[in-house]
C-alpha cells in the first residue's frame, strides 16, 4: 500500500485518511436525500451494517458520539438514569451529553482492569421503584475499551449482563466503536458479542479507515426513535452516500486486516517493554491501543518526550496522563514505521 501521510501519526485510528478503493466509491457513489429516506448508497450501508451486527435495522450517524447519544435518548426519557463506567468513552469524552441534551442520569460504577463492570456493582447500582430516584432504564458497555487498554471483552460477560438487565427490565447498549477490532483479538464472529445487546454504535472511521461516521444498530422501533434523535442533533445529513460508500468498503474490505493493527501494537508494545524508563502492561494490549507511562524516575520529562518525538522524529504520540501515553496503530501504520519508533524512543532514552 502507498502511505499517504508524513508523520508516523500515532496518536489515534481517527486520523486515517480513505484508501484508494474508497476515494474510487466515493467519486462513483449514487445519492439521495437521506432525510428523506431514499438515498440509496446509505440504505445499502445501513442493511449491510445491520445484517454483520445480527439486527434488524441500523443507522448511518456522522460520529460515535452522536450514536451513542442517540441510543441514550432512544433507550431512556428525561429524568431516567444509565448504568455506565467511570472510564467508559461516553461518560469520560463525550462532553456530558447524556446529562446536558438528554436529561438523563449518569451512574457511574467503576471499570475493572479487564475493562467489565462487577456483576455485583451493577445490581447495587439498579434502582428500586422510588419516587425519590431516578428510574433505571439502560446499561452502557463498551468493547474494545479504549481507557482500559484497548482490551477485547468476552461474549461471555456480555451474556451475563444480558441476563441481569432481563431481569431488571433494563437495555444494554454497546459502545462499540472498535467491536470489530474486539472480535478480531478474540478470533470470533462479531455476532457472538453483540447478540446479547439491545443496541450498538460502532465506528466507521477509526480503524475501518472510513473518512467519516458510525452505524448505530437495533431493533426497527430502536431505529426509529434513533433517527428522530439524530435529526434533532443535527446529524440528518441530505446526499449522505458519497460518505456512505466509503463506510461500505469499509465493512466488505478493512474487517479481517485489522488483525495487522494489533501485530503492528504489539510489536510496538514489547519494544517498548524493553526500555528501563518505560512502564507497560504487556497483557492489556490485546488490540490496537498501546498505553505506557514515563517512570518517575526518568530524566527524561513527559512534555519533552512528545515533543522531541515530533520535531526529531516526525512522530506523534498522545499524552493522555501527568506521565502516561497512547499510540494507536492503523491501516497507515506498517511495521517498518514501528521499527522507525522503536528506534527513536532508545535513541531518546540512550543519550540520557
Amino acid at each position: 500500500m502507498e502511505k499517504n501521510m508524513s508523520a508516523i501519526d500515532l496518536r489515534s485510528d481517527t486520523v486515517t485518511s480513505p484508501t484508494p478503493a474508497m476515494r474510487q466509491a466515493m467519486a462513483n457513489a449514487e445519492v439521495g436525500d437521506d432525510v428523506w429516506g431514499d438515498d440509496p448508497t446509505a440504505i445499502r450501508l445501513e442493511k449491510l451494517a445491520a445484517d454483520m451486527i445480527g439486527m434488524d435495522s441500523a443507522l448511518f450517524v456522522p460520529s460515535g458520539t452522536m450514536g451513542n447519544l442517540a441510543a441514550a435518548l432512544a433507550h431512556c426519557d428525561r429524568g431516567d438514569e444509565l448504568i455506565l463506567g467511570d472510564k467508559s468513552h461516553t461518560f469520560r469524552w463525550e462532553a456530558g451529553g447524556i446529562a446536558v441534551v438528554g436529561g438523563i442520569h449518569p451512574h457511574t460504577i467503576r471499570n475493572q482492569h479487564d475493562g467489565t463492570l462487577d456483576l455485583v456493582d451493577i445490581e447495587a447500582a439498579i434502582r428500586a421503584d422510588d419516587l425519590h430516584c431516578p428510574r433505571s432504564r439502560a446499561i452502557f458497555l463498551e468493547n474494545s475499551h479504549n481507557s482500559c487498554g484497548g482490551v477485547a471483552i468476552r461474549p461471555s460477560y456480555f451474556a451475563a449482563v444480558r441476563k441481569m438487565a432481563d431481569d431488571h427490565g433494563l437495555a444494554v447498549h454497546l459502545d462499540g466503536a472498535r467491536v470489530f477490532n474486539a472480535a478480531v483479538a478474540l478470533a470470533c464472529p462479531v455476532t457472538e458479542i453483540t447478540q446479547h445487546v439491545d443496541s450498538v454504535m460502532f465506528c466507521l472511521s477509526k480503524g475501518l479507515c472510513a473518512p467519516v461516521g458510525s452505524m448505530l444498530c437495533g431493533s426497527s422501533d430502536f431505529i426509529h426513535r434513533a433517527r428522530r434523535a439524530r435529526k434533532m442533533l443535527g446529524g440528518g445529513m441530505r446526499q449522505v452516500g458519497i460518505l456512505a460508500s466509503a463506510g461500505i468498503v469499509s465493512l466488505e474490505k478493512m474487517v479481517n486486516r485489522l488483525a495487522d493493527d494489533h501485530r503492528t501494537a504489539r510489536k510496538m508494545a514489547a519494544g517498548l517493554a524493553e526500555i528501563p524508563d518505560i512502564e507497560i502492561d504487556l497483557p492489556s494490549v490485546q488490540t490496537n491501543i498501546v498505553y505506557f507511562g514515563l517512570r518517575k524516575e526518568s530524566s527524561l520529562e513527559p512534555a519533552a518526550l512528545v515533543e522531541r518525538l515530533g520535531k526529531e522524529f516526525g512522530i506523534k504520540i498522545g499524552q493522555v496522563g501527568l506521565r502516561e501515553f497512547r499510540a494507536v496503530t492503523h491501516y497507515w501504520i506498517a511495521i517498518q514505521d514501528i521499527e522507525k519508533v522503536l528506534e527513536a524512543f532508545h535513541t531518546l532514552f540512550s543519550a540520557r
